[in-house]
């Protein structure tokens, strides 16, 4: 059994991203810049930011971060114009989940496409389902370059995705449908109406849990030889856990991610990935 190492594999990718931008930065005398916008006190959010800080900090990203208690949505969609004008600015992140009192979707609606790191601008997101080139999600574009390190390739393989969110789910049955590296999978998009999940989870070569759900998928849902990658991270009394219960899945299983320490890591690593190509995509050098 693979164990698939994405705090490892993030760490690799941060190194390569920080001896790029020391070249490039002495090209172009600047060095990418992330902002990063944290509404209100959401702990969770905080270690998420301060997760994305130190990222930067090893790639040679500036970190521009823009914590506020709390804002209208009008001061809030200003801060967004300011941030899609100032030319230091690569990336924009905006941290989910908002206050209940904004609204997230036209917050994200205002970032410049080019800007747009998270890959969740509706021009980006349909550049993906076109095939175009943009920013892709940083989860699922962290997950694809997992299985492209660990030479796992899916193609002409049955994929099994556990999930339709727009932010995992969706991006990543697109990305592993197709055509390119790491991608050309018969792609089955399982949801909770799916009937028989578990008989569809049996058949797949490729198995990617982004249900939200503690330890959802089971050994007897697995057949030998399978890829699993969990997504989920869930806090529990017995402490975080993924939606794969991976005491009975990895006797079966080919190669599986940990939780945590495997699908987490790499998508800031990919968060990075997005900002150095924002990056020179502005500067020129794309």
């Amino acid at each position: 059994m693979i164990l698939l190492d994405g705090k490892e594999t993030a760490r690799q990718v941060r190194e390569e991203l920080r001896q790029e931008v020391d070249v490039l930065a002495g090209k172009y005398g600047r060095r990418p810049g992330l902002a990063v916008i944290l509404v209100g006190d959401d702990p969770a959010s905080q270690v998420y930011v301060r997760n994305k800080e130190r990222a930067c900090e090893d790639c040679g990203i500036e970190s521009v971060p823009h914590r506020i208690s709390s804002a209208t949505q009008h001061e809030l969609e200003g801060l967004i114009q300011e941030l899609n004008r100032d030319v230091k600015v690569d990336g924009i992140l905006l941290q989910l989940p908002l206050p209940k009192e904004l609204d997230s979707q036209k917050c994200l609606d205002l970032i410049d496409p080019d800007k747009d790191v998270d890959g969740f601008h509706p021009v980006n997101v349909g550049k993906l389902s076109l095939g175009l080139p943009g920013f892709r999600p940083c989860t699922p574009a962290g997950v694809i370059n997992l299985l492209k390190r660990y030479d796992l390739d899916p193609a002409c393989k049955k994929a099994v995705v556990i999930g339709r969110s727009n932010i995992v789910g969706k991006p990543l049955a697109m990305m592993l449908s197709q055509s390119g590296p790491c991608a050309n999978a018969t792609v089955t998009l399982c949801h909770s109406r799916t009937a028989d999940l578990a008989a569809e989870c049996r058949e797949a070569d490729f198995i990617f849990a982004a249900v939200g759900m503690p330890k959802f998928v089971t050994g007897d849902m697995v057949k030998e030889g399978a890829v699993v990658v969990d997504v989920g991270i869930n806090r529990t009394d017995e402490g975080l856990c993924g939606d794969v219960d991976f005491d009975s899945v990895k006797d079966k299983a080919h190669a599986i991610t940990p939780v945590p320490g495997g699908v987490g890591p790499m998508t800031i690593a990919q968060l990075m990935v997005n900002t150095v190509e924002a990056y020179k995509l502005h500067v020129g050098d794309s």
